[in-house]
């Protein structure tokens, strides 16, 4: 664990001594599994005639596997509507504002694993990113998103968790493949740390601290003579104290589609 913890702070320290929206959709925490499944499809606006100003709205699903299998598709992990907005306020910096509603099935700790309820999440976050050119195909992509998480039980009232406050960390380095078709290959790695506020046994605070690591690979390209771009990868989501860190992590496999329309205006 701490070495993990060793090569992502050295690949985060790398990208800061190394603006543009990215169609990248990366896949949420699915909790405790051997494999996973995240597939989302996703309408990107430009807002502005310069490019500046951009939307990303999203629908998502996710799949998972139950701790004593491999089976991805297995178990309904996760429902996900998302809508964010970007600023390209200066060269190579760019911030967003994001409102984000998440429906996931919570299942038993032990076999057979059968679903025991559900959780519902209401989420408010603000990201700021800056991306460096390193040559002529490189960039290194910066970022730090804050989260704020509200959690429900189906019919919206309280639950264990009462809200939570979440930082990210990401560093993502890119490759120019090919100019055809905008071909390109990303390396991320993203560290999360939180605090959370508690109804149950008693209100209180946890202690801040890490709580995960995710590790990404992606292959992205663009469908040609048409306006989508698709994005195929590999994540590895390692949970600190999980069950799933002893074998390796909680390994998904995500694709996602965006559909590009350029600016209209009113």
């Amino acid at each position: 664990m701490i070495r993990i913890e060793k090569i992502g702070i050295g690949l985060f320290l790398l990208g800061c001594i190394g603006s543009t929206l990215k169609a990248q959709i990366s896949p949420p925490g699915l909790g405790e599994a051997n494999t996973a499944f995240w597939s989302a499809f996703g309408v990107k606006r430009q807002l502005d005639s310069l490019g500046k100003k951009q939307s990303l709205s999203y629908i998502a699903i996710g799949r998972k596997s139950s701790p004593d299998n491999d089976n991805l598709f297995s178990k309904q992990a996760i429902f996900v509507l998302n809508h964010e907005v970007y600023h390209s306020f200066a060269k190579h910096q760019q911030y967003s504002y994001a409102i984000s509603y998440r429906r996931q099935p919570v299942y038993e700790s032990s076999a057979p694993y059968e679903k025991e309820g559900l959780e519902q999440e209401l989420r408010l976050y603000g990201r700021y990113a800056y991306t460096f050119d390193l040559g002529k195909n490189w960039t290194l992509k910066n970022t730090i998103r804050q989260e704020f998480r509200k959690f429900f039980d189906p019919n919206f009232h309280a639950v264990e968790e009462n809200f939570q406050l979440r930082t990210r960390i990401k560093s993502q380095l890119t490759y120019k493949i090919s100019s055809k078709n905008n071909q390109k290959l990303a390396l991320s790695t993203e560290a999360l740390f939180a605090i959370s506020y508690l109804n149950d046994p008693e209100p209180q605070w946890t202690k801040f601290g890490y709580k995960e690591m995710r590790l990404g690979l992606y292959y992205m390209f663009e469908i040609p003579n048409s306006p989508f771009t698709v994005d195929i990868g590999y994540v590895d989501d390692l949970i600190r104290n999980s069950h799933s860190i002893t074998k390796g992590g909680v390994h998904y496999l995500a694709a996602d589609v965006i559909w590009n329309l350029p600016y209209k205006k009113k």
